[in-house]
């Protein structure tokens, strides 16, 4: 059974910095596709990030290009999201998730992801 653990979320000020991160349990994660998905209050669940299993691919939405980054390392077994420029509304609950099936830049949805994080929030606020 794999397990996922994020951690990293707080409040920041608007413009500010925050790097999630995401400890996996079991080595086979180190093959999976893993996403970064956030909630925020009275709405859906939305896909934020991806990375495959190698760490050489990964896809965004529009809303956070150039200000996100998924990152991973696989010794570790450990997902990273670094997020610069943090917005108002990027305040969300942030889900980590691992898919067992092979990346694609278009498994957006949570039902294409296996397992689950409890979540961590992120408050950003002046």
């Amino acid at each position: 059974q794999v397990q996922l653990v994020e951690s990293g979320g707080g409040l920041v000020q608007p413009g500010g910095s925050l790097r999630l991160s995401c400890a996996a349990s079991g080595r086979a994660v180190t093959t999976y596709a893993m996403g970064w998905f956030r909630q925020a209050p009275g709405k859906e669940r939305e896909f934020v990030a991806s990375i495959n299993g190698g760490g050489g691919l990964s896809t965004y939405i529009d809303s956070v290009k150039g200000r996100f980054t998924i990152s991973r390392d696989n010794a570790k077994i450990t997902v990273f999201l670094q997020m610069n420029s943090l917005k108002p509304e990027d305040t969300a609950v942030y889900f980590c998730a691992a898919a067992q099936r092979p990346w694609s830049n278009y498994r957006r949805r949570t039902t294409d992801y296996d397992y689950w994080g409890q979540g961590t929030q992120v408050t950003v606020s002046s």
